[in-house]
Parts: C-alpha cells; structure tokens; sequence
C-alpha cells in the first residue's frame, strides 16, 4: 500500500491547515500551537538558540583573531554571512531529522516508541548553557581586559590627533605651499632651474615663525600630478598655494608667480618678473614680501630676505642640489664637480659650502670614497661655512650629523642641531635631525614631539613618518608605531624597513604569527633576516630561527654586528651578544648610536655587564642625561 503524499514533509503544513479548520480563526490558533510544540518536540528551538549563541561567539573571536594575522575586515565579514546562511539551513535540518540510537533519521520514519528526543534535549540544555558560559567569560575579558587597552590606544591616538590639529590650527589661514614651478625654457634641461627658485622661495618663507610653511618633499610630491588645487591644499592642509614658473634663456630670466587662496580656488595676486640673472634674488624677495602683505601676517622683525652671490655660481649650486637628490654615484660626483666650480667663481657661497659637506658625506657613506676621507672634507667644507656666516643653520646641522654618524660625539652633535634648530625652526630636516638626536639620547617623549610636528609640516613624505614610527616603537607605542609605518608604506609601497618595524611592534604585543608574516612582506634581505630570526624565534621554531641567524651572520657580519647582537639578546643568549656589541664597536657600527633607547635589548638589561658596556661607548644613563638638548616644536 502506497505512503500518501501528505506524510511527506514537505505537504505538512498543508495538510494539518486542512486537518485544524482551514481558514477559521480557532484553526489558525491551533496550527500555531501545533507548530509551537513539534518546534519543542523536534528540539527545533533549542538547535536554534544553540546555534545563535555559538555563532555569535564566533564571531566575536573572529573580530579578535584575524587582525593577528593581517587580515582585515572582509574576512570577517564573510564569517558572518556564511553563518547567516547557515542558520536556515540548521532549522530545517533540525526540524527534518532526528537523533536516534541507530544515528540520524527522518523524523517521519522514527517510531515514538523508541524516540530519544527528550534525551537530546538534555544534551542540547547542556551545550548551550557552556556555550553561554564561554560567551559570558568572553564578555567579561573583551569588557575589563581588552576594553581598557583599546581604550588606552584610542584616547593616545585621539591625543595625537589633537596635538596635529593644535599645531595645524594654531597658524589658523597662515599656511602655505609652494608648488614645484613650471619650467617653460626651451632647454628640458633647466628643469633644476625652476626646482631650484621654488625651493628656494619655500625655504625664504619657512624662515617666518608665524607662516607654516610645508616642506619641500611633500610640496613637490604633486609635481606633474592631475589634481586641482583645492586636492593639493587639503591632502597638505592648508589655506594657500604658492605657484609659477620660469623660463630662462641664456642670462635672461622670466618667473611668473601666483598666489591662490585654496579654499576658493581664487587668485589673490599674480606677478610676472622680467629680470636679468643678476637679479633673481631680488626677485625672490619681492615675492616673499608680497606673500606676508597679502596674508596679513604680522612678524617680529624684516622680512627674510636672500643673501646674493654670485649670479653664474647661484645657478650651479642650484644645478648641484638638483643632482645631488639623485644620489645615484655619477651624480653625486657631478654635483660635488658643480659646488666646486660654484666655490671657485665665489668662495664666499655659503650655502654651496654646506651643500658640499654633504655631498661628501653621502660619498662617504655610499663607499664611493674612504669614511675618513669624506668625512674629514666634510668637515672642512662645513667649519668654510661656518666661518663665512656661523648663522648659516644647514653647516651646523651637517656639523651635528658628522659627529653622530663620525666622532660619536653626542654632545657636540646636540651642540650644533640645537643651533641649527634655533635658527630655523621650521626647516624639517633639521626637525627631523633634532628628533633623532632626542632618541639617541633616550629622550622618548622630546623625540614624539619633534616627530609629529615633522609630519605636519611634511605630512605626505613616508621618510617623516617612518622617522616619527621608530620614535613610537622605542617608546613602547606599538599600535602608534604599526599605523606610522603603515602610512609610509601607503606612500611610498615597498618603503624599506616599513614591514621589519611592524614586524617588531607586532613581537612586542606578543602576536607571533603576525609579525612572522610582516617580516616575510620585507623587501630588504638584511632586514628580513633579522625579523625572521626573532618572529621564529618567538614561536618555538628554533630550528628555523637558527637557519636564518646563520644566513645573516654569514651575509651581514661586517655590516650589521649592532642588530645581530639585539636580535641575539632577543632570543636571551647574553654572552652572544655582548660579544657581537663587541664587534660592532670594533666596525665602529653607526646603530650603536641608538642603542640607550632600543627595546630588543631589554632581556639584557639586567646583566651586570650591561651598563659598563654602555659607560664604555658614552651611552650610560647619566652621561645622557648631562647633555644638555632641551628642544621642543614651537608652541
């Protein structure tokens, strides 16, 4: 005898709306109650809530754990759809089926006489009251242990935020930037010409206190860019844009120059200059006059005016930094062969001696020269400046760089940039500079300071936010620190050492695999090494961290003994290290200079040897602290 096709499942509302009285009111009360118990019976409800509760704990571990592994936010929302999905399919299957001795079966096949089903209920009681116990436990240490921490981190972040719109908003509408100018000549070649009087202009305007003024390499990153004004002006955050161009030919020189308010779009002045070469300073000047007339600013003191040179030996030194930027070996040389004939048609050019010692110093450092030679011509070239004009603020600041990178002579570098710093306190390399010095001394909070008023005032260069990350990292900020390093990679993708310092900050929260994966994202084989050796390390993977100290210490003996030797200290092998410290004193291994503020040295801090060690170098604690280098961003 056939089944009728109402004990399939599929007809049974259908056919217990006919079996309770159709359309009737009292049949529409007992369909709902029919429904409401076999929902009970079939432990439907139960399935139900089980499912919620579970879910919903996944969820919560999964906003916690996938940021661990890099992963953002899609991951997690695709957790929640297929759990979404899920739930439907769940309640059916609950309804269909049922649990029995012999295993699952259609609900519709199992004899009463032998249902379990009140027994599964029990069970299912059970789960879901040590699901809601997990839940509850999970609750609590999101709410009174992760809840302050994140707080912690949004109010130091909001904090930071506040510092840069202070120091933003204190210039109120007097801010600028000066656009790379146009070049018109005929000759492609003159581009360093109009790179050259823009920057120039920018450096005569930055020389006011009460003009923010943003720096060179972030006005220029828009240089040859399609955006409109009023984009530049609010990705650099401020109120006017400076912007022209030149055409020179031969000894004649044409430079237009416009002013424009951003917010409107609206040009506040405009100026053609047609000058002969020998008057380009003039026209300099007349410009910035006109910038501080038409902001209305009112300055203690004249307006900042160019010191004139040479006309034909102004356009090489011009020519010379232009090169030099390229750091490339023939155009470092190149740039070094203009300053010197610069220098010849006028010894006194300033600048082009300051220029020059840096020149050296790159050579140096790029070992296209002997250390000792270039650094001993920098320094001659440096001590010409000086003596020419000992207020020539970019002398001091290479002065304050050889004794760092050359003498380790802290004090006479604190000597020198905080100098360089007094006399242009708006120049960001020498913020920067200062901001490094500041960690050279351990002086953590000065070196925040410095560092975020860097970025305001170059707020689009990833070199600025890296600088201001390291800052964080040493500081034990290492949420701050991940987002600046973050921000500099976004500038600048591939930005080398980004992924090995987020790595670190990662080892620092203790997020092991995350940082393993940060560490493997590292471009630079050196830095990659390092952050291999510490992120295997810190999982128990000795076998793997040892092959990768191995590679490194056979690739990067002679050029990286200082981070050997943290890396050493991180896995807690102290005799190794100092032993390595050892070495990197002998290569005379310019890391050494930050090692009073590096954090992967603190499971040796404890070792008697330690402090000794850092007396012997100059870095102990209180030879520090008798520096004296109290500098901080203007108010």
């Amino acid at each position: 005898m056939g089944v009728s096709h109402y004990a399939d499942p599929k007809y049974w509302f259908v056919y217990s709306y006919c079996r309770t009285g159709g359309g009737s009111g009292q049949g529409k009360t007992s369909t709902i109650m029919w429904l409401f118990t076999e929902l009970k019976r079939r432990n439907v409800i139960r399935v139900g809530t089980a499912y919620l509760v579970t879910s919903w704990l996944l969820i919560q571990v999964a906003e916690t754990i996938f940021p661990l592994f890099g992963l953002g936010g899609e991951p997690a929302r695709i957790v929640v759809i297929l759990l979404a999905i899920g739930f439907p399919l769940v309640i059916v299957f609950a309804w269909l089926y049922e649990l029995t001795p012999e295993g699952l079966m259609l609900e519709r096949d199992v004899d009463r006489s032998r249902s379990i089903v009140h027994d599964t209920g029990k069970r299912l009681d059970r789960a879901i009251i040590v699901v809601l116990a997990l839940a509850v436990g999970y609750f609590a240490f999101d709410k009174f242990v992760l809840d302050p921490e994140r707080d912690a981190i949004r109010e130091e972040a909001a904090a930071q935020q506040a510092r840069s719109e202070a120091l933003v908003e204190s210039f109120g509408e007097r801010s600028i930037a000066v656009l790379a100018f146009e070049n018109l000549s005929d000759d492609v070649s003159n581009e360093y010409f109009s790179d050259g009087i823009s920057e120039e202009l920018l450096n005569l305007l930055a020389n006011i206190p009460e003009l923010r003024v943003i720096s060179r390499s972030s006005a220029f990153s828009f240089k040859d860019k399609d955006l409109t004004i009023p984009e530049i002006a609010q990705e650099l955050r401020v109120d006017h844009i400076l912007e022209g161009s030149v055409r020179k030919a031969g000894k004649q020189v044409r430079i237009t120059a416009q002013l424009i308010e951003a917010r409107t779009d609206t040009h506040l002045w405009s100026e053609t200059y047609d000058r002969e070469l020998d008057n380009i300073f003039a026209i300099q000047d007349e410009i910035a006059a006109k910038v501080v007339e038409l902001l209305k600013l009112t300055i203690l003191g004249d307006v900042p005016k160019v010191t004139e040179h040479n006309a034909e030996a102004y356009a090489l030194g011009l020519q010379a930094r232009y090169l030099g930027r390229q750091r490339t070996p023939d155009a470092l040389q190149k740039s070094i062969d203009l300053l010197e004939r610069a220098l010849e048609l006028d010894p006194g050019y300033t600048t082009a001696w300051a220029d020059l010692a840096g020149g050296y110093t790159r050579l140096a450092d790029q070992g296209l020269i002997p250390i000792e030679e270039g650094y001993t011509l920098a320094l001659e070239a440096a001590n010409r400046a000086l003596a020419l004009d000992p207020e020539e603020a970019s002398a001091h600041a290479r002065l304050g760089l050889i004794a760092v990178a050359y003498d380790r002579d802290l004090g006479a570098a604190a000597q020198h940039y905080r100098r360089a710093l007094a006399l242009e306190p708006g120049n960001v390399n020498i913020i920067g500079n200062a901001a490094n010095m500041s960690r050279h001394l351990d002086r953590l909070d000065q070196a925040i300071a410095l560092g975020e008023y860097a970025v305001v005032l170059d707020p689009v260069n990833p070199f600025a936010n890296s600088n201001l990350g390291l800052s964080y990292l040493y500081a034990g900020r290492p949420d701050q620190a991940i987002s600046a390093f973050e921000t500099a990679l976004t500038l600048s993708p591939g930005f080398i050492g980004a992924h090995y310092f987020i790595g670190t900050a990662l080892l620092m929260k203790g997020e092991f695999e995350s940082a393993l994966a940060s560490m493997q994202r590292e471009a630079d084989e050196g830095w990659r090494l390092m952050g291999l050796v510490m992120a295997q390390f810190a999982l128990g993977r000795e076998a793997a961290s040892e092959a990768a100290l191995t590679e490194l210490i056979e690739k990067y003996e002679s050029d990286a003994a200082y981070n050997i030797a943290y890396v050493l200290a991180f896995r807690g092998e102290s005799d190794r290290a100092f032993a390595w410290l050892d070495k990197a004193v002998a290569h005379d291994d310019p890391g050494l200079a930050e090692i009073a503020s590096e954090p992967l040295f603190a499971n040796i801090h404890s070792d008697p040897r330690w402090l000794p060690f850092l007396q012997s170098i100059g870095k102990a604690p209180e030879q520090l602290a008798a520096i004296d280098f109290e500098v901080m961003p203007p108010d």
